[in-house]
């Protein structure tokens, strides 16, 4: 893909590309039985769609993608965050 395409991206979204390459990175190859990792992704995701994520709303997320597993994906997270 070519610069200008990710600089509308990074234009629309406000959120520069390298971040997004690093958080896709994060959860292609992150433990999703690893509590720590799994909050980690949480707060980046939460942070990247400009959205508040309450203490309580973290944990029930946790909580829901431990029990997932692998199988939880980033769209998961985004729905849970009302996006």
């Amino acid at each position: 893909m070519n610069d200008s395409f990710f600089r509308k991206i990074e234009s629309k979204t406000g959120v520069p590309m390298e971040e997004v390459f690093a958080l896709a990175n994060a959860i292609q190859f992150a433990d999703f039985s690893d509590e720590r990792q799994v909050r980690k992704i949480v707060k980046k995701v939460g942070k990247m769609a400009n959205k508040d994520v309450p203490p309580h709303l973290e944990d029930e997320l946790v909580r829901s993608i431990l029990q997932s597993g692998s199988s939880f994906n980033m769209n998961d997270i985004q729905k849970m965050l009302g996006n």
